[in-house]
């Protein structure tokens, strides 16, 4: 008996049989001979005629290291040979081991049979099984898969519980990402029909165990229609597999299908990557090092953010609240927007780089997916030309809206599960798979929870809108879709809650919650902000914007009129298209109520009440910063300006010059500029070479003068370089308020806090009398502090003389601040 090589199909040999079963072996020499006398026996002789027909087996040494070739040539002389004197039992392989994907691959091809049994070496499904697998194919189905999941199926012997649970779970996780519908991926007992067989398994590419899924996905693709079948099943000790090879699956079948993205796709995301990096350019050149300033102190917080939570999942403290930052009283980590959902997973590029590099990280590519994904919902759902599915994303992404937000407001820049979101929501539409597109939204909308919960409120809020235009316009859909979709958010729903339960309940209902932020008496936009150009646009002026906008991160308009007219535009030449009538509506409708619960006409003293007063003080809405609904605006524009590109690229050559020559008008004005970069301040020595350490003893805090607050927040930056190693009172986070539990920035006032903070930005001291020095020594005593420090900053000479004054004695110039060590009185006290 000789040993064949192959690594493609041999469709053209002859001697072609009526059933092979390829087995693929690795250090087998235990339990192949068993396996093969088996098998064999089996074939030989069914109830003592030869139902099977010719039939052969085909070995594949995996490059074993053992006697498993040894035993398979053994058992090869031993057998009978077949039609033409041609061996029942042949051995392919390779000189190493190369992975169970590449052993069975060889083995396929190298099969001659019109039918083709894979089993694995430990024979745990027994052979007596192939009957029930050749009945479901001459049912007319393409392949069988021998399974333990479905019902009727029998476990002689099962895994330890460990195993099994991991098992399921990983199995879960491939079955929801690649092949929904099938319960049992990786039961390696599966009948194919011979030709197809090889056609799949020659155009695998898969070493490992993923090979299973891929030939599934392959079959799937094809329309080849592939059954489970229930059998009988026993755990059979010395298996290959383990728990974590699940995991292997996974990464395998993720690089598999980033191989098979279309080259355009690729290219459409690197330019979405590049764009972005171009976006933060100015903090790439040094991310540790570089502020943005338009950030306000939102940068600061946000890094804080990232730092708290990476320290949380190292020392595995609970995530949902600290006390590094308002001490003693704490922060509701749930009740802000601390970004679980992405600071948890970049924990450990905030543990090797810092959290400034992780905020980056995260801001640019959170943009670049975010984008991505508006492409891939536009291409998918509304047009065929990827360039203009393309435009339309960058504007969805990128619009002047997002970034403004891109200044340190990841949650708002960061929104590539609001694409997938409505995707999904569509698919319950359809009414095809309910229970598994219900199970995926629930699952996606978790996740988005814990990226951000108003971006989600945001665009709930846009897909009614587009759904009750869209219901009037087509009310025959209506009709077809409620119930699926209905049902679907039903099931979304009871997953969803289960799993945010408990961290919605710490949100509104555990230490440190709020009921409701408070923004003013009316946040909404102007008018003019609708048409006007945004501070970082090309054609933008800050002073114009500043006018028009609560601060640089919030200008949550300024589309400008060339937009809007395009807009207008094509809504009325394409008027006749029902989603541009949705779309139409969507958008002007966000526009109405992101004016807030009032606002005034331009040019005139005539104040009118907008559509935002009929939601400004229910739940949830009344936290909202009613300016940001205009945000929702921005994928509506997208799609509609992909929609006309779409059709342009049909249009006569006059008229799409035409056309893109207007879109140009509309687009350049608001193409944005680099986001401006600047040298952040030092550290203070005191801090970072760690002198702090001898005042700030345990369970003390370090008291910045004044206490940081959403105004100056560099003390958490402070803290952040220290490793987070000393505790702050005060802070910029969201926070209670009085009896009523009132949301504010920042932590709940004290007199003293008060008193330092308008000295700071007024540069005038009261006269501090003994009632000022007692009340600042219960303050200190409140704050647990250690020590004061004081930085140079804006009126540093008259803080420190009120300072001197409440301690009753002078500050000490050390490390670059002056510092009053209250250690010895604490403890004194």
């Amino acid at each position: 008996m000789s040993t064949e090589r192959t690594d493609r199909p041999v469709a053209a040999r002859a001697g072609v049989v009526d059933l092979t079963v390829v087995v693929p072996a690795y250090n087998e020499e235990h339990r192949l001979g068993p396996t093969l006398d088996a098998v064999t026996a089996y074939l030989n002789d069914v109830d003592g005629g030869n139902r099977w027909g010719d039939w052969e087996i085909v070995v594949v040494d995996d490059g074993s290291t053992d006697r498993t070739r040894e035993i398979a040539e053994r058992a090869a002389a031993a057998a009978p040979e077949g039609p033409g004197r041609t061996p029942r039992i042949r051995l392919v392989g390779s000189p190493r081991n190369r992975g169970k994907g590449h052993a069975l691959r060889q083995g396929v091809l190298a099969s001659r049979g019109r039918l083709v049994l894979v089993t694995d070496a430990d024979l745990a499904a027994p052979i007596e099984e192939l009957e029930a697998l050749d009945k479901a194919l001459g049912e007319g189905h393409a392949a069988a898969i021998g399974s333990r999941a479905r019902p009727g199926a029998t476990i002689a012997r099962h895994q330890h519980r460990l195993r099994e649970l991991l098992g399921r779970t990983g199995n879960f996780l491939i079955r929801a990402t690649s092949v929904p519908g099938i319960r049992d991926t990786q039961c390696g007992f599966k009948l194919f029909d011979g030709d197809r067989a090889r056609a799949a398994f020659g155009a695998a590419r898969l070493d490992g165990w993923g090979i299973d899924v891929e030939i599934l996905m392959y079959f799937r693709r094809s329309g080849w229609p592939v059954a489970e079948v229930p059998v009988r099943w026993s755990h059979q000790a010395g298996s290959k597999v383990r728990p974590f090879d699940y995991i292997r699956v996974l990464a395998e079948l993720v690089m598999l299908r980033a191989r098979a993205v279309p080259k355009g796709h690729l290219l459409v995301a690197v330019l979405f990557l590049v764009l972005s990096v171009a976006l933060y350019s100015g903090r790439w050149a040094a991310p540790a090092h570089r502020y943005l300033p338009d950030s306000l102190q939102d940068q600061n917080q946000w890094e804080w953010f990232f730092a708290v939570t990476a320290d949380s999942v190292r020392h595995l403290h609970d995530p949902l609240f600290t006390t590094l930052q308002g001490f003693p009283d704490g922060v509701n980590l749930m009740a802000n927007t601390a970004m679980l959902g992405l600071s948890v997973p970049l924990a450990p590029v905030t543990w090797l780089f810092g959290p400034a590099v992780a905020l980056n990280v995260a801001m640019t590519g959170g943009l670049a997916a975010t984008a991505f994904a508006w492409y891939r919902l536009i291409l998918k759902r509304l047009v065929r030309t990827r360039w203009a599915a393309a435009t339309g994303a960058l504007l969805a992404a990128f619009a002047p809206p997002m970034v403004s937000h891109a200044h340190a407001h990841p949650n708002f820049v960061v929104l590539f599960m609001i694409p997938l979101i409505i995707e999904r929501a569509l698919r319950l539409c359809e009414g095809r798979r309910v229970r598994r597109d219900g199970v995926v939204l629930g699952l996606f909308a978790t996740y988005q929870i814990f990226l951000g919960e108003e971006p989600l409120l945001l665009a709930v809020m846009g897909m009614v809108l587009f759904a009750l235009a869209y219901a009037v316009v087509r009310r025959d859909v209506v009709k077809t879709v409620w119930r699926p979709l209905l049902r679907g958010l039903g099931v979304a729903a009871a997953v969803a809650l289960p799993l945010v339960a408990f961290p919605l309940y710490w949100q509104f209902l555990g230490p440190q919650s709020y009921k409701s932020v408070l923004h003013g008496d009316n946040a909404g936009n102007s008018p003019l902000a609708l048409l006007s150009f945004a501070e970082r646009s090309l054609a933008g002026s800050r002073e114009r914007a500043a006018a028009l906008a609560l601060n640089p991160t919030e200008q949550n308009a300024f589309y400008g009129w060339p937009l809007v007219a395009l807009a207008f535009a094509i809504v009325v030449r394409l008027w006749r298209s029902a989603a541009v009538k949705a779309l139409a509506f969507t958008a002007v409708a966000a526009a109405l109520l992101s004016l807030g619960p009032k606002f005034r006409i331009p040019l005139t003293d005539v104040v009118l009440p907008g559509p935002w007063a009929l939601l400004a003080h229910r739940p949830l809405f009344e936290s909202v910063i009613e300016s940001r609904v205009a945000m929702v605006c921005a994928p509506a524009l997208g799609m509609l300006l992909a929609l006309a590109l779409d059709r342009l690229a049909a249009a006569r050559v006059p008229y799409r010059l035409v056309g893109f020559a207007a879109v140009a008008a509309a687009l350049v004005p608001i193409v944005p500029a680099p986001l401006r970069a600047v040298d952040r301040a030092d550290v203070p020595a005191f801090v970072a070479d760690g002198t702090w350490k001898r005042y700030v003893g345990p369970g003390e805090s370090l008291v910045p003068v004044p206490l940081p607050d959403p105004g100056n927040a560099e003390a958490l930056h402070w803290q952040t370089e220290a490793g987070l190693g000393f505790r702050l009172p005060g802070g910029y986070f969201n926070g209670p308020y009085g009896p009523d539990h009132v949301g504010i920035y920042g932590a709940s006032p004290r007199w003293t806090s008060n008193l330092l903070r308008d000295i700071r930005y007024s540069g005038r001291a009261p006269e501090i009398t003994d009632a000022w020095r007692a009340q600042a020594r219960r303050d200190f005593a409140y704050w647990h502090a250690g020590v004061l420090v004081l930085a140079p900053q804006q009126n540093d000479g008259v803080l420190r003389e009120t300072v001197d004054q409440l301690v009753g004695r002078a500050g000490t110039w050390t490390g670059g601040v002056w510092i009053w060590d209250l250690s010895n009185v604490q403890r004194g006290s």
